[in-house]
């Protein structure tokens, strides 16, 4: 299961027109980089959650055939928790699978993920990976043998216990459903949230803790980034861009470093660098890289781009500079 339901509120206000994983990556939705690795990794079916803008990622998706494999969707007029959502789609998911986030990057090998979660007794295994700084995340401890004994949400480094972090990569066997909180009673739900709501941090997780059933973190040193503000997005970008996370480009490579689906023309352009398709490059335009121009952006005559990101439709006027930054457009505009 794909989780693409949420609203994204951190990555305003590039959410208030799309959903969060239609944000972009080498100018595709984040989201189509992990339904690839699902793919690369030979799962055949996959179903994801949709609450905010769903006709946007139906209409890229579609049945999901095009990338290799097929793709069912799971509506949700009330958003149903991260383990609600996961619920409500018990019939299609079977006896054992995967459950990821859908607005994350990361190029984890799954088959290695999955051999782990076969070989132990446990009902869950957790993908995390060790992390400078806890205070942005949930994070697991565990024993020496892997199972997990607790989580803190993220903790102030002296207070940590763990610097491990809990990707929101999982893999359950169906008993896990017997931990779930009985419709309308999960801590997490607020007043106006469905009874089939329940989170896997307030309600299923605590629930295995507490009658000791055995459950365990699996370490993983793949890229991983949760994309939680606009800063992850933009560092997300250049990662790929650089090679530090091993994703599709989706340009040709037209130069050392300068990936381009557009004829750059008389643009002075310095890799890393990705051009989408339909890009108009006015006369005397500077792209430094690292930088990445969506498909469809405009770039006036003697503007300058540099360690910065255009996403699809942008203007940037003749004479602009862009430097470390993001631009785009105004959905509705």
């Amino acid at each position: 299961m794909v989780l693409a339901a949420g609203l994204g509120t951190r990555l305003r206000p590039i959410t208030y027109g799309i959903p969060k994983p239609m944000a972009p990556v080498l100018n595709r939705p984040v989201m189509e980089h992990g339904v690839r690795l699902l793919a690369r990794h030979g799962f055949t079916e996959a179903i994801a959650n949709l609450h905010w803008f769903p006709e946007t990622i139906e209409a890229h998706f579609g049945d999901g055939s095009e990338l290799g494999l097929g793709l069912a969707y799971s509506y949700e007029d009330r958003l149903l928790g991260t383990a609600g959502g996961v619920r409500n789609v018990a019939e299609f998911l079977g006896d054992s699978f995967l459950v990821l986030a859908g607005d994350a990057l990361t190029d984890i090998d799954l088959a290695a993920m999955r051999e782990f979660h076969e070989s132990h007794d446990g009902l869950v295994t957790v993908a995390t990976k060790r992390v400078a700084d806890t205070t942005e995340f949930g994070v697991v401890i565990a024993g020496e043998d892997g199972r997990i004994q607790g989580f803190q949400e993220k903790p102030e480094p002296a207070e940590a216990l763990s610097d491990l972090a809990n990707t929101c990569i999982y893999m359950f066997r169906d008993e896990i459903y017997d931990f779930f909180p009985s419709p309308g009673t999960s801590k997490a739900a607020g007043a106006d949230d469905p009874p089939g709501f329940a989170d896997w941090a307030m309600d299923v997780f605590p629930a295995l803790l507490e009658n000791d059933v055995p459950f365990y973190s699996h370490e993983i040193d793949a890229y991983w980034n949760d994309i939680g503000n606009l800063g992850e997005l933009r560092q997300s970008n250049f990662d790929a861009l650089g090679g530090a996370v091993a994703v599709e480009l989706g340009a040709p490579e037209v130069a050392p470093g300068i990936r381009s689906a557009t004829p750059l023309g008389d643009a002075e352009v310095e890799g890393p660098a990705l051009i989408g398709a339909g890009v108009e490059l006015g006369a005397g335009t500077r792209i430094q890289g690292p930088a990445i121009v969506g498909d469809g952006c405009r770039v006036g005559d003697g503007a300058w781009v540099r360690d910065a990101i255009l996403l699809a439709g942008a203007e940037l006027p003749p004479g602009a500079v862009l430097a470390g930054g993001i631009a785009g457009r105004v959905a509705d505009s």
